[in-house]
């Protein structure tokens, strides 16, 4: 387990001094979550130590919602202050993603297979 845990922390070590060495805009640990991955692919599979440990971490995971419910509560008086432009951010990012999952697969779906049999029978109409 100790041999597992080395390597998912070297991984996210390694993605954070990549990330910030080349001044990426992407997080350290989900650079280091690819790099993970891509050396399971290479290997095969994942190795059941591996498999064990993070299992172990997915059963606990609820653990380490404790650290932001605390700082929640540290800041319960900030949040009641501007609860108004909380909510208004809320609402309103749902709904423009909804509105551009909604837009972006209009637009997929009418490039599908669907739509190249559409404009070849059009080609032919007189």
């Amino acid at each position: 387990m100790l041999g597992t845990l080395t390597l998912l922390l070297s991984c996210q070590l390694v993605g954070e001094v990549t990330a910030r060495l080349l001044h990426l805009p992407v997080p350290g640990p989900v650079l280091g979550m690819v790099l993970l991955f891509v050396g399971l692919l290479v290997r095969g599979g994942v190795p059941e130590p591996l498999q064990e440990t993070a299992g172990g971490i997915l059963r606990h995971l609820s653990l380490l919602f404790v650290p932001a419910g605390v700082g929640v509560m540290a800041h319960l008086n900030r949040l009641e202050a501007e609860a108004l432009p909380i909510a208004a951010a809320l609402l309103g990012s749902t709904l423009i993603g909804v509105a551009l999952t909604a837009w972006v697969m209009s637009v997929l779906s009418r490039q599908g297979p669907d739509a190249e049999t559409e404009s070849d029978g059009a080609e032919d109409a007189p």
